[in-house]
Order: C-alpha cells, then sequence, then structure tokens
C-alpha cells in the first residue's frame, strides 16, 4: 500500500505557545460490511490508533472505528514545552503500521 501523509503544523513556537496540528493519511478505511463487485464481503482494514509523541511520551492519541471515512483528517492543539522530535503514528488491520516525524523548535 503507497501511504501518502499530511501533517499540517509549525516548526517552531514560543514556549507555552498552543499549536494547530493538522494530519491525515491515506487509507481506505474499510468496514468490513460492503460487498465487492463479486457479491462476497470486504475485509475489514482500518486504521485503530493515533498518537502523536515526544520523547516517548504521549501527547495526544485517539481511537479511530470502522464509521471513520476514508483518509482519517485529525485535528488537534499541543502546547509548545520542549523542542524536539513528535512522532505521528498510526496503526491498524493486517498489521498496518506508519510512523512520521517532525522535527519541532521551541524558543
Amino acid at each position: 500500500m503507497n501511504v501518502r501523509t499530511l501533517i499540517d503544523m509549525p516548526r517552531s513556537a514560543r514556549r507555552g505557545e498552543v499549536l494547530n496540528i493538522r494530519v491525515m493519511i491515506s487509507h481506505p478505511m474499510e468496514t468490513g460490511y460492503r460487498r465487492g463487485p463479486d457479491g462476497n464481503l470486504l475485509e475489514r482494514d482500518i486504521i485503530g490508533e493515533f498518537s502523536c509523541s515526544q520523547a516517548g511520551r504521549v501527547l495526544f492519541g485517539a481511537r479511530l472505528y470502522p464509521a471513520i471515512s476514508a483518509n482519517p483528517y485529525l485535528s488537534f492543539q499541543l502546547r509548545a514545552d520542549t523542542s524536539g522530535e513528535l512522532v505521528f503514528r498510526w496503526q491498524g488491520d493486517r498489521g498496518f503500521e506508519h510512523t512520521e516525524r517532525v522535527m519541532l523548535s521551541v524558543s
């Protein structure tokens, strides 16, 4: 599967500033309830978990369910406390796992 992600966030911030972060990943999010052209049920294939962490500490996490549309989009806010790498991680069915990393500079 060719995975495309979009992460929209500032790369630098002042200490204590609240950051708006938006993420989207290309993924079909197949519920397992639809039938394919052959009439058989399509296999369930969803992303079940998303997390954003820094230095091993989860800053934001979400559980996703079959009712979430394809190409899930999430928007959340974080307070800029320390500089470092933010790790964005998606995990799902059939061993799906994707990670993106973005550096954040806090002054």
